[in-house]
């Protein structure tokens, strides 16, 4: 048994550095960077009229579309429409890059819904404090809503990025060759398929373990900072 866990290991380590942990990265700072776009839109009410004011209702109205239709199904289905659809149309993707897309547009669904109501949680009364002081709209977001949202969605972005972790997995289904494929490729040649799951299983515990472990720091450290202690 001991033989068969660590002949495999390097394998299923060198699928983790190559394809699970590349994929949870980039795939989150693409979701971030939809996620706070989407959660501003849907946020943000500048005083503007005409043609400018139309375009920004219709933008509204699409990104409200699109985290409802993310949010409301299941992500396999997202990929498999993303990898193994679209060509009927079309536009083929490598594996990785379709994996990324999927995962990118989900987290940046159910990131955006955790942004906007962080957002929405700091007081009125700093909007008009800010505005009174003479800050533009952009220069109180930067310089004092978003540093106290910051704290605020920290916990629940850090527990959406180590289920997405989790959830590269699913990236097996669309032929990436990460830590479940490669555990399911050694099982059918060792014939040991709960011995190589649980081991695969392991892996990803310990994973996620440190990323709690960073989650809980970094949460003290942002505390710490907005109290005015950066020791």
């Amino acid at each position: 048994m001991w033989e068969i866990i660590i002949s495999s290991l390097p394998s299923l380590i060198e699928a983790m550095l190559k394809y699970t942990i590349p994929l949870a990265l980039i795939s989150f700072a693409f979701g971030m960077i939809i996620a706070i776009g989407v959660a501003l839109i849907k946020f943000l009410n500048p005083k503007i009229n005409g043609l400018l004011s139309i375009f920004w209702k219709l933008l509204r109205l699409v990104a409200n579309f699109y985290v409802w239709i993310f949010r409301s199904t299941p992500l396999l289905v997202q990929l498999f429409i993303i990898f193994f659809g679209l060509p009927s149309i079309g536009i083929k993707l490598p594996p990785f890059t379709a994996a990324v897309i999927g995962f990118s547009l989900n987290t940046g669904a159910y990131g955006s819904e955790t942004i906007r109501s962080a957002l929405m949680s700091v007081s009125k009364d700093q909007w008009d404090a800010a505005y009174t002081l003479g800050f533009s709209t952009p220069q109180t977001l930067w310089r004092i809503i978003m540093p106290q949202a910051f704290r605020i969605v920290l916990p629940p972005l850090s527990n959406e990025f180590i289920g997405l972790v989790k959830d590269t997995s699913l990236a097996s289904t669309i032929t990436i060759a990460e830590m479940f494929q490669v555990s399911q490729q050694i099982a059918a040649q060792n014939f040991q398929p709960l011995l190589m799951y649980v081991e695969v299983a392991a892996l990803y515990a310990f994973l996620c373990t440190i990323l709690s472990v960073l989650q809980h720091y970094l949460e003290n450290r942002s505390s710490k900072f907005i109290k005015g202690d950066g020791n």
